[in-house]
């Protein structure tokens, strides 16, 4: 029976794990898989021809990856609803455990040791607060979400994971999981004057929070602000990829050409300064058509949340997607000095297990909604078959 037919007699969500796959946007996937494949191609550049230490792992992880995409795609959006607060859960237990016992490294307290894989709870994080925040306006109703009382437990929900990770400390993810919760809130429904009203409360408390920063939390700011006034310290990371980021060109240098990062005046090239290498090997075209292919990745995500017949599904379509943009936004603005530098990677392209893995598990969920898609779902989370 074809989906049309399934759709139409209210089963949408019988059909069977072969009519699932068919049902998924395999454009979406063939663009994941391009830009995983421009990552490989950019940790084999940063080991100097090589596959080794970073390509041949990022490819078993991506691997790995894919498969968990494709089984969360096909597993019923409801199942994902009914224990969005469970993964919450474990995601916030975990923030809990790496501030009491994590893993230090580079001046963070942000990894779990697992002998086989560091896992960094904040980058779980950006994908369960989603869930959660879907969850919970899912089943609010307009009226309810004009009053101000029942907006208490959502912003609880985003600002006890920001909390726990600021102490490790981790200011950019941080303030991504606030941004991804105002973009929920947005979708909600809540209005526009309540965003003025926190935007112009956090802009008086901007001179309390600098009390609480790190040394070099506002030392980052500084250098942002005046990146010559420490070229040698502070500043040195964005002088080069500034450096590296100009001298590529419109077309690049080549692959495997990149001087800056070749000859090690560019840190962290595997990491958070990738987009840098790309641009100064394959120029403003290499970029432009990098991010063009993360573009048409956001804008399909934003089409499957406006197709979504049930509420929980718009929402977590637009989460993800909007989580998407700001990985992409954030590294890409670092890398160029148009914010202070933070460290948050180039999805699918920077090395790192975590965040490879949550944001193939992130847009499994996205491919999840567009194939339920045609399911309703009650007020209170019961489905309508």
């Amino acid at each position: 029976m074809r989906r049309s037919q399934l759709a139409s007699h209210g089963m949408p969500g019988r059909m069977t794990v072969g009519q699932k796959l068919a049902e998924a946007n395999w454009m979406l996937v063939l663009l994941v898989v391009l830009i995983a494949s421009v990552g490989f191609g950019m940790l084999y550049s940063a080991a100097n021809a090589s596959i080794d230490p970073w390509m041949s792992r990022q490819v078993v992880r991506f691997v790995g990856g894919f498969v968990l995409m494709l089984a969360v795609a096909v597993v019923d959006i409801r199942y994902w609803m009914r224990h969005a607060y469970l993964i919450y859960g474990i995601g916030l237990v975990l923030l809990v455990y790496v501030d009491l016992a994590g893993e230090i490294g580079m001046g963070a307290q942000r990894w779990i040791d697992l002998r086989f894989f560091q896992l960094q709870p904040s980058e779980i994080m950006k994908v369960a607060i989603v869930m959660a925040l879907a969850r919970y306006f899912h089943g609010l109703d307009p009226e309810r979400i004009a009053r101000p009382l029942p907006l208490v437990v959502p912003l609880g929900l985003i600002v006890m994971p920001a909390a726990l990770v600021l102490v490790q400390p981790d200011l950019g993810t941080a303030g991504m999981l606030i941004m991804v919760g105002g973009a929920m809130f947005f979708t909600a429904g809540v209005r526009v004057w309540k965003f003025a009203v926190v935007a112009i409360g956090a802009t008086a408390a901007i001179p309390i929070a600098w009390n609480f920063l790190r040394e070099y939390q506002r030392q980052r700011i500084l250098t942002f602000l005046d990146p010559e006034s420490d070229p040698l310290g502070a500043g040195y990371h964005i002088l080069q990829s500034k450096i590296a980021f100009g001298s590529g060109g419109v077309f690049g240098k080549g692959f495997l050409e990149g001087t800056q990062s070749h000859l090690n005046f560019l840190p962290e090239r595997q990491t958070d300064f990738i987009f840098t290498m790309l641009a100064e090997e394959f120029g403003l075209i290499g970029s432009l058509g990098l991010l063009c292919l993360y573009a048409l990745v956001i804008v399909i995500g934003y089409a499957i949340a406006l197709r979504s017949r049930n509420h929980f599904g718009r929402l977590l379509a637009v989460g993800v997607s909007t989580n998407l943009f700001l990985y992409v936004f954030i590294n890409a603005a670092m890398v160029m000095g148009l914010i202070p530098v933070v460290g948050i990677p180039m999805p699918l392209i920077s090395y790192g297990g975590t965040a490879m893995i949550t944001v193939l598990f992130s847009l499994g969920l996205l491919m999840s909604v567009h194939i339920h898609r045609d399911i309703r779902i009650g007020q209170r989370g019961r489905g309508e078959d």
